[in-house]
């Protein structure tokens, strides 16, 4: 009975860590369209626009996620990074604690 129970446990462990590569490979997607569009719309106007209240919901979310995976977040240096200039150029390693 336990050995069915630790293959059912792989199984869906397993299909979890496949759906948040996924989910990653979109969400970096996503993003790399947000920061495109950011940078479009500098070069036409001359001054980068803010980040408006829907894209900072969705790197909330972001944030959310990696803290729910067991990664501590330095929110501090996640929102400088986030900042206008540099919407998520770097790895998520980058924004961990350094402990």
């Amino acid at each position: 009975m336990g050995f069915l129970t630790n293959i059912r446990n792989n199984l869906q462990t397993a299909k979890r860590e496949k759906a948040s590569q996924i989910n990653g490979k979109h969400l970096k997607g996503l993003l790399k369209k947000f920061k495109e569009e950011r940078d479009r719309m500098e070069n036409e106007a001359g001054i980068r626009p803010q980040i408006d209240d829907t894209t900072q919901m969705f790197m909330q979310k972001i944030l959310n996620v990696w803290i729910s995976e067991g990664k501590e977040i330095d929110e501090e240096i996640f929102w400088i990074e986030v900042d206008y200039n540099r919407q998520f150029t770097h790895p998520v390693e980058y924004y961990e604690i350094k402990r």
